[in-house]
């Protein structure tokens, strides 16, 4: 049975970092944290733009891929469509939404295309990361979980590409009762492979995307499966595939073409449908809704189990692919119940209502568990790094915290748009600091930023769901300013982030001295 993490995990509290067996420190340029999309993104962009840089990637699992390694439940698939979640400098080929072994031979490809395997060191997991002003480098160490030995390493700069959630549990609230329950509750992200669900009675516990993705893997072997939900969610249903990137292939335009040109356009379609969700909800809303409807006829209580108490966008909208999850509801082999837990009984859940559910397996799509920079600990010259006592700076660095940038992706657009907007602005900061001699960048308040009101993370009437809710007290502070917060907005951020000046105060330079690495030219990618 899942149990509650503790939420004041490693990079809250003091640690010190246990002693290595003797061995060397190894010496990097740049330390990138993750082989998933992040790591995999910002090492391409690092010797492309940073050519002579030297760099290790440091990843905790036993291959590359983040996410899409470590989920393993059925029908495991993106909710982002890849034109815009594939990199901008490879282009995809195929349907819209992928399933991760697609996505994992994507990436695959990249590494293999730019000779990035080399840099991977896989198995590490990182338990300390310590930052020494006399020196102006990182020192890192970590285990080597095949082996259990502790290695070190020291780097100028660490790219935090980890991102924001434990792997290794996923979020499951105690239920009373939890304990009598006869079947087997699992979560989709430590999924077992041993679990027979074939005609089986399910029930799967969420809402969102997790949920809408299992929910039709899993119908046509089950005997049932119901989704069981507190509150409803926004759903998007539509046909897997593309018809500009059709008709463009039908006219025989290179591939790397088709990729801009419908990446431009589904980003052009999103800004307009977010701008919308902010000046128009209670339109967009009856839309969203009308979609769905149109899968399950005028008679489905749609009111009840698909009308969100939120506006859109307000949480993350699922897109349900050629609308699998309705289809299932219409046949029969799903279904799904709006209501409350009271408690688990040995044959199932029984619903405030006064409902019972028979269950022989219970899903538990309830989320994960965030983390702040991979549950590292962090220290700054000997004293730990509370990272709730930070203010951001355009989500990605923050104040008192030397040379370390942290890529956190967007809501409500592709996380990997961020990916190649921060390795390019990461590429720019390290080849101004080569060229004018600097060895330490820390950002810092300016004095026209002193007096400015600190705020939570994200302004929960912005984006509230309860993964980011659980944690928002151990994220860094926001401001009032956009470059003292994370924007979430993309279309902005694509303008902006380019043209940052690296001049500006927020940047404070130390240790002029000329880094090993050879110097290439700052420069603005396409």
């Amino acid at each position: 049975m899942n149990t509650q993490i503790n939420e004041l995990e490693p990079a809250q509290r003091a640690a010190t970092p246990e002693k290595s067996d003797g061995g060397k420190t190894e010496h990097f340029d740049v330390i990138i944290v993750g082989a998933g999309i992040s790591g995999v993104g910002g090492a391409y962009h690092l010797t492309k733009q940073c050519p002579g840089t030297s760099f290790v990637i440091l990843e905790t699992q036993e291959s590359f891929g983040g996410t899409w390694l470590t989920h393993r439940y059925p029908g495991i698939r993106s909710d982002s469509d890849l034109y815009t979640f594939g990199y901008r400098f490879k282009p995809w080929i195929g349907a819209p939404i992928a399933t991760a072994a697609e996505i994992l031979a994507y990436m695959g490809e990249v590494i293999e295309e730019n000779d990035l395997g080399r840099h991977i060191r896989y198995r590490h997991k990182i338990n300390s990361a310590q930052w020494s002003s006399s020196d102006n480098l990182w020192t890192v160490e970590a285990v080597r979980t095949d082996t259990g030995k502790l290695v070190r390493f020291s780097a100028n700069f660490l790219w935090m590409c980890q991102g924001y959630y434990r792997h290794s549990r996923g979020y499951t609230p105690e239920w009373p009762g939890m304990d009598k329950f006869k079947g087997r509750v699992v979560h989709p992200q430590t999924w077992p492979e041993d679990l027979d669900y074939k005609d089986k009675n399910v029930i799967v516990i969420g809402s969102g995307a997790t949920a809408a993705t299992i929910v039709p893997a899993m119908a046509a072997d089950t005997r049932h499966i119901t989704v069981l939900q507190r509150s409803p969610t926004y759903f998007i249903p539509a046909r897997n595939e593309n018809e500009l990137a059709n008709t463009l292939r039908d006219l025989q335009i290179d591939e790397s073409w088709i990729h801009e040109i419908v990446r431009r356009k589904i980003l052009h379609d999103q800004a307009v449908f977010t701008r919308r969700s902010f000046t128009e909800p209670e339109v967009v809303k009856q839309e969203l809704l009308a979609g769905v409807r149109a899968y399950l006829g005028p008679d489905y209580d749609i009111d009840k189990d698909f009308t969100p108490r939120y506006r859109p966008w307000q949480q993350r909208i699922a897109f349900v692919p050629d609308g699998d999850l309705f289809k299932g509801i219409v046949a029969g082999k799903a279904s799904v119940v709006t209501d409350e837990i009271d408690r688990f009984t040995e044959s199932g859940i029984l619903l405030k209502s006064g409902k019972l559910l028979e269950a022989d397996i219970v899903v538990t799509a309830t989320g994960f568990n965030m983390n702040v920079l991979g549950d590292i600990a962090f220290v700054i010259d000997g004293k730990p790094l509370i990272f709730a006592d930070t203010v951001t700076y355009r989500g990605m660095m923050f104040t008192g915290v030397p040379n370390l940038v942290w890529v956190f992706g967007y809501f409500r657009a592709s996380w990997t748009l961020r990916v190649d907007l921060i390795a390019d602005f990461v590429c720019r900061l390290l080849n101004h600091m080569k060229l004018i001699g600097a060895k330490k960048v820390t950002p810092a308040l300016r004095p026209e930023d002193k007096d400015m009101p600190l705020l939570p993370w994200i302004d929960p009437e912005n984006f509230n769901p309860g993964y980011l809710m659980r944690v928002v007290h151990l994220l860094p502070k926001r401001g009032n300013k956009p470059e003292w917060q994370h924007t979430q907005d993309y279309w902005r951020e694509k303008d902006i982030l380019p043209a940052i000046d690296l001049d500006d105060p927020v940047f404070v330079y130390e240790g002029f001295e000329q880094w090993n690495a050879r110097v290439s030219p700052p420069s603005r990618p396409i």
